[in-house]
């Protein structure tokens, strides 16, 4: 039985220290690294990079065969209900 391990090697710093160079480290992060964020040497917070939002174009459609939108939908809604929406006090 192998047991494997993650290692993952991360900047810890202070709130003053990414106060003072909050610019470098999200560079870093921009980068791959992972940054461990203390406070008094207490970690309270990890900082990393989020993946970047897809390019390609969702195709319109996909829910065609499973979802129509009813005629009704298209209906001017009652007043009561209008009104709520409106922030107006119900008839």
């Amino acid at each position: 039985m192998y047991l494997v391990y993650s290692l993952v090697i991360m900047i810890k710093i202070n709130i003053h220290e990414a106060k003072t160079h909050l610019s470098h480290y999200l560079d870093e992060v921009r980068k791959g690294e992972r940054i461990l964020l203390c406070k008094r040497n207490q970690p309270v917070a990890e900082i990393r990079a989020i993946s970047s939002p897809s390019k390609s174009r969702r195709p319109v459609g996909l829910a065609r065969a499973i979802f129509q939108v009813p005629d009704t939908f298209f209906e001017e809604l009652p007043e009561e209900t209008a009104s709520l929406f409106n922030g107006d006090d119900a008839p």
